[in-house]
């Protein structure tokens, strides 16, 4: 069995630009991005799926399989096609969506957002330095052994305010 060189670095390339242009903050470029590397993954299917031979259809007298084509990489071909399409009209109504609320199409960090993200890790990192005897902080004050500036999740107030005297 040998396979077409040609083909073979053609769905490289594929990939690689498909790769690239997915780590991009344009939406529409990795959209782009997505559509190559669906384009590069038939390629691979169809170069993984063997020599050519005839189609499988018999004449209902020869039911020879010598010859024939094997017709599960043409199905999964068909079905990465469809998955394509269909998360490639996902991704233009994101598109679409992004450009009617804010006249842009790349995804930009905000100062707000970062200082935010800072915060957020500064809170996680002293967390971090609790002892291995206390219980998870996901539920705020309701923890056996609640870390003290532990975030409280839920809206039902303080142990006291609740009446609990756990």
């Amino acid at each position: 069995m040998s396979t077409s060189l040609i083909l073979l670095i053609t769905m490289g390339v594929l990939m690689a630009c498909g790769v690239y242009l997915m780590l991009d903050r344009s939406l529409t470029r990795v959209l782009i991005g997505f559509l190559l590397l669906g384009n590069g993954v038939n390629l691979l299917i169809m170069l993984t799926a063997g020599p050519p031979g005839n189609p499988p259809i018999t004449d209902g007298v020869n039911l020879s399989t010598s010859g024939m084509s094997d017709p599960l990489p043409h199905a999964l071909i068909l079905t990465a096609i469809v998955i394509t399409f269909g998360i490639s009209a996902f991704m233009l109504a994101l598109i679409y969506r992004s450009w009617r609320l804010v006249r842009a199409e790349t995804i930009d960090d905000e100062g707000e957002d970062l200082a935010e993200a800072q915060e957020q890790s500064r809170r996680l990192a002293e967390e971090a330095q609790t002892s291995e005897s206390q219980d998870d902080t996901e539920f705020g004050d309701e923890a056996d052994h609640p870390v003290p500036g532990a975030v409280d999740l839920d809206d039902d107030g303080t142990p006291e305010e609740r009446g609990d005297n756990t």
